[in-house]
C-alpha cells in the first residue's frame, strides 16, 4: 500500500505542476498584455509621426505659396521701380534742358538790357520776348521813296 506520505508527496507535486502551470500561464499572459501594449504605443508613435509629418508638407506647401506670392509681389514692385526710375531719368534729362534755356534767356536779357542803355532804350526787352521779330526798329514804318529816287535804282 502507498503510504500517506507518498500519497501526499505526488499531490503536492501535482499541486506544484499546477501552481507552475498557473504562474506560466499568468507569465503568458502578462507578456501578452505587454506586447499587446507595445504594439499599441508603436502604432500611436506612428500615428503621431505621420500626423507630423503632414504638418510639416502642409507647412511646406504654405511656404511655397508665400514665396510665390512674394517673388510675384517683389516683380511687379521691381517693374514699378523701373518705370519710375525712366520717368525720373527723362524728368532729370528735362530739368537739365530747362535750366539751360533759362540760362539763355537770362544771358540775352542781361545782353538786351545793355544794348538798350548804350542805346538809350530804344529796344524794350519785354517787345524782343514778346515779339524776337521787333529787334532794332525792324517793323518801322516804311517811308516812301520820291519819284527821283526811284529813278536812281531803275
Amino acid at each position: 500500500m502507498a503510504s500517506p506520505s507518498a500519497t501526499s508527496s505526488g499531490s503536492s507535486r501535482i499541486g506544484q505542476s499546477q501552481s507552475e502551470e498557473d504562474l506560466q500561464a499568468l507569465m503568458n499572459q502578462r507578456k501578452q498584455k505587454r506586447m499587446l501594449s507595445n504594439r499599441e504605443s508603436a502604432r500611436r508613435s506612428r500615428m503621431r509621426k505621420q500626423k507630423h509629418l503632414d504638418d510639416l508638407t502642409a507647412q511646406v506647401s504654405q511656404l511655397r505659396k508665400e514665396n510665390g506670392q512674394i517673388l510675384t509681389a517683389l516683380s511687379v514692385t521691381t517693374q514699378h521701380y523701373v518705370g519710375v526710375e525712366a520717368e525720373n531719368s527723362v524728368l532729370r534729362a528735362q530739368t537739365m534742358e530747362l535750366t539751360a534755356t533759362l540760362q539763355s534767356l537770362r544771358q540775352i536779357l542781361h545782353y538786351m538790357r545793355g544794348i538798350g542803355s548804350a542805346i538809350g532804350d530804344l529796344v524794350q526787352p519785354s517787345d524782343s520776348f514778346v515779339r524776337p521779330w521787333n529787334l532794332m526798329g525792324a517793323n518801322q514804318p516804311m517811308m516812301m521813296a520820291s519819284a527821283d529816287t526811284s529813278q536812281l535804282y531803275c
